[in-house]
């Protein structure tokens, strides 16, 4: 039996000439298995495309990050915190005559905000209490702006302002952190307490059980809002803690 194209042919043996059995060879008693084997060979298909919802998985928009496009342009516009100098008690003053400037120059696109950083204060004077606003900064104003040769001109030749703060001529720009402290300082909630006193000053208490009594600060806790005053007491020193707004300086 011969094989030709994989189907078996049976020709008599008398008929197979010489030439015929030359050019059809003999299948071995292997054959079967090399077919076999062959046949168990699989080739992979060329990988395909990926599919559109695989494709927007890696594609993701930047939102689900917590990035909006908003937020990048703000971001990447070049806007930053500089420090202009000017006149202590003139910081308004001289905050108005800007704003106007830019109002005026077109330059609302350039020159954002002008803060004058302030915090409120409970201040005790003539055993009254009141609360008063206070400078964080005296004499230093923030301005969010692009800096430019057109925007640094408008800021630096604004009546009232004597300079940027930077090294030289270059305004350096305040770092994220030392703006976020900023304006936390000026968001709390609490006003802070002036304190009139220092440690071992005589302090009059100005109320509670030792009202009228004169003594000694001993130590001042701010974080506590605390300070602890050695009075006098049966002709012995005795520690009070109090709070900043029991004493004022006697």
């Amino acid at each position: 039996m011969y094989f030709i194209d994989e189907q078996p042919i049976e020709l008599p043996e008398e008929e197979l000439s010489e030439e015929t059995a030359a050019e059809v060879p003999a299948v071995e008693e292997d054959a079967p298995q090399m077919v076999e084997e062959t046949e168990d060979v699989v080739i992979e298909p060329a990988s395909e495309e990926l599919p559109e919802e695989a494709g927007d998985e890696t594609s993701a928009p930047d939102s689900e990050f917590g990035v909006t496009d908003d937020e990048e342009d703000e971001e990447d516009d070049g806007r930053l915190w500089y420090v202009i100098h000017c006149y202590s008690g003139y910081e308004n003053k001289v905050r108005h005559n800007l704003e106007q400037r830019i109002e005026s120059m077109n330059m609302k696109d350039h020159i954002f905000d002008v803060v004058v950083p302030i915090e409120e204060e409970i201040e005790v004077k003539d055993g009254k209490r009141k609360t008063v606003e206070r400078r964080v900064f005296p004499g230093y104003i923030l301005v969010n702006m692009i800096m430019s040769e057109e925007s640094w001109y408008v800021v630096r030749n604004t009546p009232g302002v004597t300079s940027f703060v930077g090294m030289g001529n270059e305004p350096i720009p305040l770092r994220k952190e030392e703006v976020d402290k900023i304006i936390k300082r000026m968001e709390a909630d609490a006003p802070r307490v002036r304190l009139t006193f220092r440690k071992g000053e005589r302090v009059r208490i100005t109320d509670g059980p030792f009202n009228e009594f004169r003594g000694t600060v001993d130590e001042i806790d701010m974080d506590r809002a605390k300070v602890r005053v050695m009075v006098n007491f049966f002709g012995r020193n005795t520690p009070v803690e109090l709070d900043f707004l029991q004493v004022e300086k006697a």
